[in-house]
């Protein structure tokens, strides 16, 4: 085991990780807003300005993005490696303070491996926080990772993975949770809030589930089912959907408009069921201008199973959309029939009594 004692340490180069059944440890992530200081101006008044803890301040020098890279070739691949429970400080995005882009990643598994985890830490300020490809087991938990341009990305490929009581908020450019050709993904009870571009995203993921979160966002895209995403359940998830109310970050979205839906399916035989849809944006605000704006689009693939799934909201919604693409869905209960939508001549419909 590596102990980092409490207090601040510049790193200026890269940490390269390259044997197994490792700990990195600390003695407290010490997490604290770098966004509301930037914006805040003057802040001669403030107990503290920075994180504490065992705080790392990644101030590379040598070239190189990334904090702590995981890499090794040959076999066997890498295990048992494990992050916990200290700061990686970003320290500025540079002349503008909310750009989210400043080169720079906090942990990156850049080869297979097995069994690894990251548990109490806390990233602010890194375009990349946590980047892990071809993983099979990990744990991703307990972490508070905020203002960052992505948050997670588990890349390439993985299986039997969790994602599990996080704290997580990325920036407009980037993703709160993505991953990549996943088999077996569990993504359950995290609080994901604004701003990234998704709340999760799925690319070519099956079987998998989103459960049991706690998702608020300022832009359509929450939940993304990008390429073929096959058997997935997405439920008992709460959506808060708002719109950005602060000043220095109104200019910026994550470019969808309303039509996208707050969850967008793509692929087949997934199941959305027994979620809470909160949908808070006043009509002069939604995108395009004039339009109903969309709860859950299924965008393409066959046997999507929606059902039980409730929608409260100021104004008129299309609680679920079919696209011509689709064939065989069912819509069981998830509004009536004006706010369910069909554009696919296939499907059956029951309206909520």
């Amino acid at each position: 085991m590596i102990y980092i004692p409490p207090g601040d340490y510049s790193l200026k180069t890269r940490v390269n990780v390259d044997i197994s059944f490792l700990t990195i440890r600390g003695s407290g992530h010490g997490f604290t807003s770098l966004s509301i200081r930037y914006n805040a101006g003057n802040t001669s008044s403030w107990n503290e300005i920075n994180p504490g803890g065992s705080r790392i301040r990644v101030e590379n020098t040598d070239g190189n993005a990334e904090a702590f890279r995981v890499f090794r070739t040959g076999d066997p691949r890498l295990s048992s490696i494990v992050f916990q429970n200290f700061c990686l400080d970003g320290v500025s995005f540079g002349t503008n303070q909310n750009s989210y882009v400043n080169g720079k990643t906090g942990i990156k598994f850049d080869s297979a491996n097995d069994s690894c985890r990251v548990e109490g830490m806390g990233m602010v300020y890194l375009e990349h926080g946590l980047v892990v490809r071809d993983t099979d087991a990990l744990s991703v938990s307990g972490n508070f990772l905020a203002e960052c341009g992505s948050c997670i990305e588990l890349t390439g490929s993985g299986q039997a993975s969790k994602v599990t009581d996080n704290l997580i908020g990325a920036g407009y450019v980037g993703f709160s949770v993505f991953a990549e050709g996943h088999f077996g993904l569990l993504v359950s009870g995290n609080n994901i809030f604004p701003r990234g571009k998704s709340s999760v995203h799925f690319k070519n993921c099956t079987r998998s589930s989103i459960t049991a979160n706690r998702l608020h966002a300022f832009y359509p895209g929450m939940v993304n089912f990008e390429g073929a995403c096959t058997e997935n359940l997405v439920s008992a998830n709460h959506f808060l959907r708002q719109m950005e109310p602060f000043d220095p970050l109104k200019p910026y979205n994550n470019g969808l408009d309303d039509l996208f839906g707050l969850v967008h399916i793509a692929g087949s035989s997934n199941t959305v069921t027994s979620n809470h849809f909160s949908y808070d944006v006043p009509q002069a605000s939604v995108t395009p201008s004039g339009q109903t704006p969309t709860i859950i689009l299924v965008a393409s693939g066959n046997n999507n199973y929606i059902a039980t799934n409730n929608t409260v909201s100021g104004i008129a919604v299309h609680t679920v959309v079919l696209d011509v693409s689709t064939s065989g869905c069912k819509v069981l209960d998830s509004g009536d029939s004006n706010q369910v939508v069909s554009y696919a001549s296939n499907y059956a419909f029951r309206a909520t009594p």
